[in-house]
């Protein structure tokens, strides 16, 4: 037994010099890349679906894939060790409770969702915190740097004659204003008092008369 364990062992180490395993279990979404022949051309074909199930038996260790193609589930068992395998991709990590997800099978649609860890997002978000804290702080300074000058200098003199420029102008036509709301209330006054004194003057003919 100890003879057949180190022979099984030395294969273990020889096959994950050549490819890495990476840290997966149930619950994992995967995609496995397989090494398909096809006569003297070889392909390498992808088959990508949620680990529902893994078995630890040493060289002969293997793990179930399942994924829904066209409304219907299709499973798949890999063997871990094969040399037919290319690539195993960790795509998203599950949270589940159980060992074997087998009651997947009699779910479908949104009954089907595996919710996925926090921690993983958590850890990946760390690495990119400080970059979008730097690129904030960068993004406040200079709006600040825009808003206020650094160097503290005075405006420039061009600057101070727009602005009192602007100034007198807008003063000289408040003033234009005003003088023709005057004028305009004379005019009014004026053709009041005439029509006045016209009634009077007709009044006067007619009695006359």
């Amino acid at each position: 037994m100890d003879i057949i364990k180190e022979m099984e062992d030395r294969q273990i180490g020889k096959i994950t010099e050549k490819r890495q395993l990476p840290d997966f279990s149930p619950g994992d979404t995967l995609r496995v890349k397989v090494r398909v022949v096809e006569g003297e051309r070889s392909r390498l074909q992808s088959f990508e679906g949620v680990c529902i199930g893994r078995s630890s038996r040493g060289i002969n260790s293997s793990f179930t894939v399942r994924k829904i193609s066209y409304g219907e589930g299709v499973e798949r068992v890999f063997p871990l060790h094969s040399p037919a395998i290319a690539e195993i991709e960790v795509l998203r990590h599950g949270n589940v409770r159980r060992a074997k997800l087998y009651y997947l099978r009699g779910r479908a649609g949104k009954k089907a969702r595996i919710t996925e860890k926090t921690e993983f997002l958590a850890e990946g978000m760390e690495g990119a915190a400080p970059a979008s804290t730097t690129a904030a702080a960068k993004a406040k300074k200079k709006k600040h740097d825009v808003e206020v000058p650094v160097t503290g200098e005075a405006p420039p003199e061009d600057l101070e004659a727009l602005v009192a420029e602007a100034a007198a102008a807008e003063a000289e036509e408040e003033k234009q204003a005003k003088k023709e709301k005057k004028k305009a209330r004379k005019e009014a006054a004026a053709k009041a008092k005439g029509d006045k004194k016209g009634d009077k003057k007709a009044g006067k003919r007619e009695a006359k008369k």
